[in-house]
């Protein structure tokens, strides 16, 4: 299978890695030379577009699947439309209107999309309740990766991944030295989120579907940094309430969106669907980044 990774990035790189491990094709694109160059040290086949013009996206060869995996870096709302709506909208027309198009899409979201549930569990069958313009942006582009032109052969799956970790993004020190806010975490580490597009991939599934792509265990923050505290030879951080949060006089309007919003992800679908992970909890996942810290 040839599969092309438009937003190689922090997890389109490892998905790339792990298809070509496995004997597929994998292209990477990138829109910087930088981030091609990093492609090809990592030894996949990298082409430099803009994912957001369908021009440069007529360098990408044909293949038999892409997956929407671009960032809008962290910046607001209007960045994110202009990657994550019409930018998808750009990717779905230069793919699908070619002679040989691909069988699939993967559009890669983010679990934001569900807003607040007071903490109880949320699936792929819950409501989307976005709380920001930037996640109602998220939940605009899963029903367009959805519910594309019918004349496109294509068929659209979204993978709404939870709060990303792994190496490079561990934050030891951001829950180490606190103060950590009560609340839950839903986090999957970086080789799931690959593992799992690329399952769903190579067994043909979730067809037409949402797929929550998230681990066994949503953490509560204060246990969290605790275990961590204590897996590194350290004392429990400073604690605070969400009322304390709030009560902050130079908290923005999103932050404080952020804040309020609590739910628990659940990955039985996925675990359902057959997917194996390698890092079923924050337990596994922390694992190294303990003892490079220990050491």
């Amino acid at each position: 299978m040839k599969i092309a990774i438009l937003g190689c990035g922090y997890v389109g790189l490892e998905l790339g890695r792990q298809l070509v491990e496995r004997g597929h094709d994998a292209i990477g694109v990138r829109r910087s030379g930088d981030g091609v160059r990093r492609l090809e040290d990592a030894g996949l086949e990298a082409v430099q577009a803009d994912v957001t013009d369908g021009d440069d996206l007529a360098a990408v060869p044909d293949v038999d699947a892409i997956v929407f995996a671009a960032s809008s870096g962290g910046r607001g709302a209007g960045a994110a439309r202009a990657v994550y709506v019409e930018g998808l909208r750009t990717a779905i027309d230069a793919f699908g209107a070619r002679d040989d198009p691909p069988g699939r899409l993967v559009y890669t979201s983010s679990t934001g999309v569900h807003g607040d549930h007071g903490g109880d569990w949320v699936d792929e069958e819950t409501p989307v309740e976005p709380t920001t313009e930037k996640t109602a942006v998220l939940a605009e582009a899963e029903r367009i990766a959805l519910e594309y032109p019918p004349e496109y052969a294509f068929e659209g799956t979204v993978a709404r991944y939870a709060g990303l970790y792994g190496p490079g993004r561990y934050r030891l020190e951001r829950y180490l030295e606190g103060p950590v806010t009560e609340g839950y975490l839903n986090m999957v580490h970086r080789d799931d989120a690959a593992g799992a597009v690329r399952f769903l991939l190579s067994a043909d599934l979730a067809r037409g579907e949402v797929v929550q792509i998230v681990d066994d265990e949503p953490a509560q923050k204060w246990a969290f940094a605790d275990w961590l505290a204590d897996q590194c030879g350290l004392d429990a951080p400073p604690k605070r309430t969400k009322a304390d949060r709030l009560a902050e006089e130079d908290l923005s309007e999103p932050a404080r969106r952020r804040i309020l919003t609590s739910k628990r992800c659940s990955n039985q679908k996925l675990r359902t669907l057959g997917y194996e992970y390698s890092y079923p909890t924050f337990r596994e996942g922390y694992r190294d980044a303990i003892e490079a810290y220990s050491s």
